[in-house]
């Protein structure tokens, strides 16, 4: 087996923005609020890798992901055998300067060559307090079974300024001239997750 088993502990850091959908915005989308994540994940997770996730709740206690890219095959075989999340590969462009209370991040996801998102952001998170946050991811298989799985953890966390860029052809299009409804980040978080 490439990937660790369940749990995963990860460490890392994240870049969210919350974007609205509105009825008839694209066929293909339910209405409602998506979350779309930058996410580096850094030792000593058992997996390091960079990630792009787009997700919605799914009812008052679950979060369904519905789009999610990674640059680990290990990543990808793991989160598609053990929690049914429909993970893809691509690449990605990653630039973070930070210093003990600001960062500023430049990141690029790219399939093959061709940018289908790129954001950047600007916090404080480094002065905010650390706090815990859990959740509940579920997700179906293609035969119908339903799969759920846990997260809890803590982090930096404080609002931020965030700007997305999404390709219009590309797999986010649906998202293409949204603007981010809010935004905010999570320094150095610690999760477990399965």
């Amino acid at each position: 087996m490439p990937y660790p088993p369940a749990p995963w502990k990860m460490y890392g850091d994240s870049w969210n923005s919350l974007f609205r959908v509105k009825e008839g915005d694209h066929p293909d989308r339910s209405k409602g609020i998506y979350g779309v994540m930058m996410v580096r994940y850094v030792d000593p997770s058992p997996l390091t890798y960079h990630e792009l996730l787009v997700g919605r709740l799914a009812d008052k206690e679950h979060v369904t992901i519905t789009d999610i890219w990674v640059d680990s095959a290990d990543s990808m075989e793991g989160g598609r055998a053990l929690w049914a999340i429909p993970k893809d590969l691509n690449e990605y462009t990653f630039e973070a300067r930070e210093n003990a209370v600001s960062t500023k991040l430049n990141a690029t996801a790219s399939i093959g060559g061709s940018a289908i998102a790129s954001c950047s952001f600007y916090d404080l998170a480094g002065a905010a307090p650390r706090l815990p946050f859990n959740g509940r991811v579920k997700q179906t298989r293609d035969n119908g079974e339903i799969i759920t799985a846990g997260l809890r953890g803590s982090a930096k966390i404080s609002p931020c300024r965030g700007k997305w860029q999404f390709a219009p052809d590309g797999p986010l299009g649906w998202l293409h001239g949204k603007r981010p409804i809010a935004s905010a980040r999570m320094r150095r978080f610690r999760m477990d997750f399965g």
